[in-house]
C-alpha cells in the first residue's frame, strides 16, 4: 500500500517516537527534512520505496513554515498524498518531559528560555497545524500509548478508509486538544450517585444496565448519532482520513465511557476502522 507521511509538532511531543515506529513498521523515514526539499524527495524515492516517513520540525526556514501547504500540495501525486501527522503536548507537559530528561530544547539560546521556546516553537509550526490530518494530544499518552494509537490510527487502516476514534473523557482533567467533535454528556443521570455503582465504570454491566434504563441517555445518544450520520459523509467527501470524536461527562468513568461504547458499536457497522480509548481508565 502506498502511503506518504509528513510527522511534525512540538519537542518532547513524541515525534522521534513516532518517526521510529514507523520505521519499524516498514516505512522509509527521513528525519529533520527541510520543507523545501519535500518535492525532490518525492522524485527520488517514489520509484524505490512504497511507504514513506518525513520528519519537519520548527528548525526549517520561516518562509518555508509559512507555506507548508503549498510545498505539500507542489509534492503531492493524485496515486499518492502526504498525510500530515500533527503531535503536540500541553506547555507544562513539555516542560515537564525536558526538565526531566534534561535534553535542550532546539530553539533555546542564551538570549531564550525553555519556556520561551516552547511558546515560539508552537507560534512556527500553526500553518502546518492547521492543515494537519491527524492531530495527536500526547500529554497523557505513554510511549505505550502512543505506539498502539499509532498502529491502530496510522499503520493498520486499509488506504483510503476513514479511521474513527472515539474517545471518552472527563471534563475535569481537560478536554482533548486532539478532537474533531467534542460532546458533553454531562447532564445525563450519573451512576456515581449510586454507591453500589460509584466504583465501577462504564464498562461494567451494571452501569451499563443503570444507564439503559434513563431515557435522556437514549435520546443523547440518538442526538449525537443523528448529526454525525449527516456530518461524516461530508467529512469523507472532504478526503479527510481521520476523524475523533470525545463525549465528555465530569469524571470520565461512567457516562461517557458508556456512550463511546454504544457509539464505537454502532459504527462499526457502517464503517471498517473504529477505534475506542477512554482516556481516564488509561
Amino acid at each position: 500500500m502506498k502511503k506518504h507521511i509528513v510527522i511534525t509538532g512540538r519537542s518532547g511531543s513524541g515525534k522521534s517516537i513516532t518517526l521510529h515506529f514507523l520505521e519499524d513498521n516498514g516505512f522509509y523515514c527521513v528525519d529533520n527534512a527541510p520543507i523545501g526539499l519535500l518535492p525532490a524527495l518525492r522524485e527520488e524515492l517514489e520509484h524505490r520505496h512504497e511507504r514513506i516517513a518525513v520528519s519537519i520540525d520548527a528548525r526549517n526556514i520561516p518562509s518555508d513554515l509559512e507555506n507548508f501547504g503549498l510545498l505539500v500540495e507542489q509534492a503531492q501525486q493524485p496515486d499518492r498524498d502526504w498525510e500530515i501527522i500533527y503531535i503536540d503536548a500541553k506547555d507544562e507537559i513539555l516542560l515537564q518531559r525536558f526538565s526531566e530528561t534534561k535534553r535542550k530544547h532546539p530553539l533555546t539560546s542564551p538570549t531564550v528560555s525553555l519556556k520561551e521556546a516552547v511558546e515560539n516553537e508552537k507560534t512556527l509550526l500553526e500553518p502546518i497545524a492547521n492543515v494537519a490530518d491527524l492531530m495527536i494530544d500526547s500529554s497523557t499518552l505513554t510511549i505505550h500509548e502512543l505506539r498502539k494509537l499509532l498502529q491502530h490510527r496510522v499503520a493498520e487502516p486499509p488506504g483510503g478508509g476513514l479511521s474513527i476514534l472515539f474517545e471518552s473523557f472527563g471534563y475535569k482533567h481537560s478536554i482533548p486538544q486532539d478532537a474533531d467533535f467534542v460532546f458533553d454528556v454531562r447532564c445525563l443521570p450519573n451512576p456515581y450517585w449510586q454507591p453500589e455503582l460509584r466504583p465501577l465504570t462504564g464498562l461494567d454491566e451494571p452501569v451499563q444496565h443503570y444507564l439503559m434504563q434513563q431515557k435522556t441517555v437514549s435520546q443523547m445518544f440518538n442526538d449525537i448519532k443523528k448529526f454525525l450520520n449527516k456530518w461524516i459523509p461530508c467529512i469523507q467527501s472532504d478526503n479527510r482520513r481521520y476523524i475523533t470524536i470525545a463525549i465528555g461527562c465530569t469524571g470520565g468513568q461512567h457516562r461517557s465511557v458508556y456512550i463511546t461504547e454504544q457509539l464505537a458499536a454502532y459504527y462499526r457497522k457502517k464503517h471498517d476502522y473504529i477505534q475506542v480509548r477512554h482516556r481516564e481508565l488509561s
